[in-house]
Parts: structure tokens; sequence; C-alpha cells
């Protein structure tokens, strides 16, 4: 059975996150290089993106996950259709 985001959401605040919300972005968005006071681990569930950190660059499509630690610098580029994904901050 695919994830819920209350199965997410239940999961991540076991695991000590303190917030965990659903983020959506618009087709072709880029976030230029950027960093978050928070730690971050995401569950993409629609559309696809590029998250680029010190220069590596990853293709992630739905079904797949990520995780950043606080204030990493990175970059977002975000495909045609663009994108959405839960995640949970800490």
């Amino acid at each position: 059975m695919p994830e819920t985001f209350e199965h997410f959401r239940d999961h991540a605040l076991a695991q000590g996150f303190s917030e965990v919300l659903e983020r959506r972005w618009q087709p072709s968005q880029v976030v230029p290089l950027h960093t978050h006071p928070f730690a971050a681990n995401a569950l993409l569930t629609q559309g696809e993106m590029w998250l680029t950190v010190d220069g590596q660059t990853r293709h992630l499509q739905a079904g797949e996950r990520f995780e950043l630690a606080a204030d990493v610098p990175h970059e977002e580029r975000y495909g045609a259709d663009g994108a959405v994904y839960w995640v949970a901050r800490r």
C-alpha cells in the first residue's frame, strides 16, 4: 500500500521531528543557493526535482526521498509539471 501523509507525519513525529508539512512547487521553478535553519527529511510524492549539494546534482522522482542537515547550502530546480513533497523538519 502506498504511504499516506498521515503515516509519513506520524512516523516523523515519532522520530523527533517537530514539524511536518506538504510543499508544492510551480512548474520549472528554480530556487537558487540557500540554506535552512532546520534539518529536513522529505518524500517526493509528485513530479520531479533536481537537488544540488556540494556541486553534486541528484535527480529525484516521485517516490524518492532526500535528507538535508541544517545550514547545508543547496539549490533546487523543479520539473515541467512542478512537484510536491512531504517534509519533516527539526
